[in-house]
């Protein structure tokens, strides 16, 4: 079992893609296997027959264990087929020592499987099921331009959902705010409702166990070693995005290309303060702080088998349509299962956002060795006071979750400071 990211400790075998006593060659497709974020492929490293399969579809191995055996049609792989066949009885070990034992085989052994070489490029995943929301449908099938009110195109922007897809209800079918509201939703309780479909078992049982999938077990393993031993404070502030929105506004009317969403000037916002404060750009090593010079930008995206945090590199470098651009890749890919272990590794902070399902307000758990996350909840209409009446502002709250053992109030409450006046004032980004 071969180490395909940089975290895998295991990996679960999804499906053989050569039989046995099928030629390989060395670089061909030996099978699919589930990493702790991915599916990706087992490659042959010799030349051979695969003389023998040693874990059959859905198992899992630790990093280092045989799976196969590649040798020539006449050698003897007695041997090699006893000792896996020891290994796999044996307690699991972890990594770093059945690394070695793998190692450890005489130079004149047949070529087996399992190295510790680069992984090759990700496999695509089956086809998501074609089961979406009956208000979903589109209403421009003809390719025409789909009608739809300035305020249904802004909620619609907001929350990511794609007006093509959206029936509407008003004069010649134009798109209006309630439109929008029920789209999304139906789309909320459509997916629970597929959720219940997909583990209800066809004997009627009260309940079935469902195995965890590696990348749910790091998440497990990863937040448990984050909220048990990291003592966690919470700052949480409200700026006003009118100005964003304005911003915006005026951007969509210059091009598609363009064409931001709220999230992108946040993350762009964000990186930006990282770059003015590196104590809150940092990572805890336990005997020292890593205070880092260049902001890698951690998104946590939902996917079907949990979270994930694809990362933009030097993202205080960039402009908020690279920002835009390149994030929509990213989410689109992680949610694919296509994401390279180097593209979801390296991030200096992070950030959650779960505005698009209409969250006011929450707290993130921090993901270690960073020493801080950005919570940001949904933007809203807020009456404040204007002299002696009230004026209506779009106003957004984010919570900011700090490690205390790096990070403290007076620190963190800087930060907030300044992302406040660049969130309130979002040409200081453009200059």
């Amino acid at each position: 079992m071969e180490a395909l990211s940089p975290t895998m400790e295991e990996g679960r075998l999804v499906k053989w893609l050569k039989n046995e006593g099928d030629a390989v060659k060395s670089g061909d497709s030996l099978a699919e296997v589930e990493t702790d974020k991915a599916i990706m492929e087992l490659v042959a490293r010799g030349d051979g027959i695969l003389r023998k399969r040693l874990v059959g579809e859905g198992e899992s191995r630790p990093v280092g264990q045989l799976v196969g055996v590649i040798a020539a049609a006449d050698e003897n792989i007695d041997s090699l087929v006893a000792s896996a066949g020891a290994a796999s009885a044996a307690p699991a070990k972890p990594a770093e020592q059945a690394a070695p034992q793998a190692s450890a085989q005489p130079a004149a052994a047949p070529a087996v499987a399992p190295s510790q070489e680069k992984p090759a490029a990700p496999v695509p995943p089956p086809p998501p099921p074609a089961t979406q929301p009956q208000q979903l449908t589109a209403s421009a099938g003809n390719g025409g331009p789909v009608r739809s009110s300035p305020l249904a195109r802004r909620l619609a922007s907001e929350r990511g959902l794609d007006l093509s897809r959206v029936q509407g209800s008003g004069p010649s079918g134009r798109i209006i705010k309630r439109d929008i509201e029920s789209a999304m939703a139906a789309e909320v309780a459509a997916q629970p409702a597929a959720a219940r479909a997909a583990i209800r078992p066809a004997s009627g049982a009260d309940f079935e166990d469902i195995s965890l999938t590696q990348i749910r077990k790091t998440i497990a393993k990863r937040l448990s070693e984050s909220i048990g031993p990291i003592p966690t404070f919470y700052l949480t502030a409200e700026f006003d995005v009118s100005r964003v929105m304005e911003m915006r506004a005026a951007m969509l009317e210059l091009g598609d290309e363009f064409k931001v969403s709220v999230n992108d000037v946040l993350m762009k916002a964000v990186a930006t303060a990282l770059a003015q404060h590196p104590e809150v750009n940092a990572h805890w090593l336990g005997d020292r702080i890593r205070e880092h010079h260049r902001v890698h930008l951690g998104m946590a995206v939902a996917t079907p088998d949990g979270l994930i945090v694809p990362v933009i590199f030097d993202a205080d470098q960039k402009r908020m349509s690279e920002i835009s651009a390149e994030a929509k890749e990213l989410a689109k890919r992680a949610r694919e299962r296509k994401l390279k272990p180097e593209e979801y590794t390296g991030s200096t902070f992070s950030i959650s956002n779960l505005g698009m399902f209409g969250i006011d307000q929450f707290t993130a758990i921090i993901n270690p060795p960073e020493v801080a996350i950005l919570a940001i909840g949904t933007a809203a209409d807020v009456a404040v006071p204007a002299g002696d009446s009230f004026k209506v502002q779009k106003r957004i709250r984010v919570t900011m979750s700090c490690d205390h053992r790096a990070v403290d109030g007076a620190v963190g409450a800087a930060f907030l400071q300044t992302l406040r006046r660049l969130i309130e004032n979002p040409l200081m980004m453009v200059f």
